[in-house]
């Protein structure tokens, strides 16, 4: 590979210092190389490429397929469930791709993706979906994480089928407690199957907001009793938000002593929750402000695009951030902050990536956005002009120009 060298690059460390970074073979390094490429930056903010932690290519873009009337989650399922017997592998890919190439344009460049296995649509979706992790490498890094949607005790087929995409290469392993009749009985097979599997752990959990019925606490014993910490991940969890603050610190605490991390997916949550209120409709967000606080890892995403889940989206995680701190009022400087680390540093973290970030020995994942700073990515949805994977340049974005008369 080719070196680098960046000059006057604005970093969020420093937002108004002009810096400069070296790259060779695709990692920043303290020093330059021989014969490197100069990219004057011109005073312009250099972040690490954004981490999208929790999204469904393999469903995505069907919203014409089916049909809304209550909007809600069983008749997401089950819609999906109905446009899922037409799937093919080209289609998948075709979809997915569409998928790909916004959130490679929005600045993305690492995603876990959750893929739907189960006897009906077997190994189609993940067959279609390791294409695409081989095919836009280029610019996107791909985690593959197979999951029951449709049940796994309820389901006969479905965990063999699991077991069959985990050894062919699946990094991550999925659950979705509450589609079966016992949901703790679900999620202590997944822990036994990751265990033996050495995979990671993704679970949908807790996705309504009646407190009553919350399966964390299981979800928590089998972490400890597993020795799983840190490679646990919850996502919508929108009971939390359902809890008084004294029992949601509670169960806050306890989710950062077992090393349990939470996903909040701001655009599904709000469409799909809350519906059968009619004035006073709560927000229902999982609280990751105060799960932060109490030392929980936590990320923001995206869910779904184009489906009976979430109709709309554009692959922005810049914009679920400024979602999710419009709906949580979050305003000052070091609370969007911790928005934008919720698509980026901390999606990191979640995920476990190495090398992640912006000093010598990273990986040269980055992107360069016209803001006065990285707060205002966030306040003000600001698009990326241009991004880098491994140093090497996967897309640039052109500035509006006003034609003055």
């Amino acid at each position: 590979m080719s070196a680098l060298t960046l000059i006057n690059a604005r970093l969020g460390a420093d937002a108004q210092a002009l810096q400069t970074l070296y790259v060779e073979d695709g990692r920043f390094v303290s020093a330059p190389g021989a014969g490197a490429e100069i990219l004057d930056l011109q005073g312009k903010l250099l972040l690490p490429g954004l981490v999208e932690t929790h999204i469904h290519l393999d469903k995505a873009c069907i919203m014409q397929r089916c049909q809304l009337s209550e909007g809600t989650l069983a008749e997401a399922i089950a819609q999906t469930r109905s446009a899922k017997a037409d799937f093919t592998e080209a289609d998948v890919y075709g979809r997915g791709a569409q998928v790909l190439e916004k959130a490679i344009t929005q600045g993305t460049t690492h995603m876990r993706t959750h893929v739907e296995i189960d006897p009906q649509i077997g190994l189609t979706g993940f067959n279609a979906v390791r294409r695409l992790k081989a095919d836009y490498a280029w610019a996107i890094s791909l985690e593959i994480c197979v999951f029951p949607q449709e049940g796994l005790l309820n389901n006969p087929g479905t965990e063999a089928l699991l077991c069959e995409a985990l050894a062919q290469g699946a990094e991550v392993l999925g659950g979705c407690p509450y589609t079966d009749a016992d949901p703790g009985a679900q999620i202590r097979r997944l822990f036994e199957l990751a265990v033996e599997f050495d995979r990671d752990l993704d679970f949908h959990l807790d996705f309504d907001l009646n407190p009553e019925g919350m399966t964390i606490g299981e979800v928590i014993r089998c972490t400890h009793q597993h020795g799983w910490a840190g490679r646990v991940t919850i996502g919508h969890v929108t009971k939390l938000s359902a809890l008084p603050r004294d029992t949601l610190l509670a169960v806050a605490e306890s989710l950062a002593e077992a090393g349990v991390q939470v996903t909040c997916l701001p655009s599904t949550d709000l469409f799909l929750t809350g519906r059968e209120h009619f004035h006073n409709r709560p927000r229902g967000l999982a609280p990751l402000q105060h799960l932060h606080a109490c030392g929980v890892t936590c990320s923001l995403s995206t869910n779904n695009i184009g489906n009976p889940f979430t109709p709309y989206g554009d692959a922005s995680l810049v914009r679920q951030a400024n979602l999710f701190a419009n709906v949580s009022q979050l305003a000052t400087e070091a609370e969007l902050l911790r928005c934008l680390s919720w698509v980026s540093s901390e999606s990191a973290r979640l995920l476990r990536l190495p090398d992640y970030g912006l000093t010598p020995g990273c990986r040269a994942d980055f992107i360069v956005f016209d803001a006065p700073s990285p707060a205002a990515v966030v306040a003000e949805i600001s698009p990326p002009l241009m991004g880098y994977k491994a140093g090497r340049k996967t897309f640039e974005r052109a500035q509006p120009r006003l034609i003055r008369p």
